[in-house]
């Protein structure tokens, strides 16, 4: 008989314990996707940090002006991809595939975004991420011009780099500890 593996190597806490805003976040998010995202169990222990973790998310993946939804979840998986976050890419590419109504574009992204069916805009994009992920020590302004010459403007730029940066610090906490992705996350945006 196969057990199933622990969510994550550190302490998943009581939700009963946890204070209320803890558990009002989870319990929206819950009623919202029909189940509880690993993260949310694992962060769940230490407080601060998960009220920091999910306001910083928040702040930089549901804005309404500048980047697109989609494009946001472009820049997760590709940078998730490229840092090896297995629960980033699996949970992050089911929010890709629905928010940019394609079943395939996530796995492709993943495994390698330059043979990806993107956009012109997508490759500037996805090509300062990889740079911000990897390599932020050698950016200059070259990197900045192909941006706006590809459109984006300074707002969308800053985008790019901080998601970039918030989810190589969150690839690797996740690789960290473990953090498996839900089993419902593989099939999502699929059909």
């Amino acid at each position: 008989m196969t057990q199933t593996p622990p969510v994550s190597r550190f302490p998943i806490p009581d939700l009963a314990t946890l204070p209320e805003d803890i558990r009002a976040a989870i319990a929206t998010v819950a009623e919202k996707s029909g189940f509880v995202p690993n993260i949310f169990l694992a962060l769940a222990h230490r407080p601060a940090e998960f009220r920091a973790f999910f306001a910083y998310h928040d702040a930089l993946m549901d804005r309404d002006e500048g980047l697109g939804k989609a494009e946001r979840e472009l820049i997760v998986v590709a940078t998730s991809g490229l840092n090896r976050c297995q629960y980033c890419v699996v949970a992050h590419g089911a929010i890709l595939r629905i928010r940019a109504r394609n079943a395939l574009i996530a796995d492709q992204v993943a495994v390698n975004w330059r043979k990806a069916d993107l956009s012109p805009r997508e490759q500037a994009m996805l090509a300062y991420a990889e740079k911000v992920a990897l390599a932020a020590q050698d950016i200059v302004e070259a990197d900045h011009h192909a941006l706006r010459q590809a459109g984006f403007t300074e707002d969308e730029i800053w985008d790019i780099g901080a998601i970039a940066a918030f989810f190589g610090m969150s690839n690797r906490l996740v690789n960290a500890g473990d953090i498996r992705p839900n089993d419902e996350f593989y099939m999502l945006g699929r059909q």
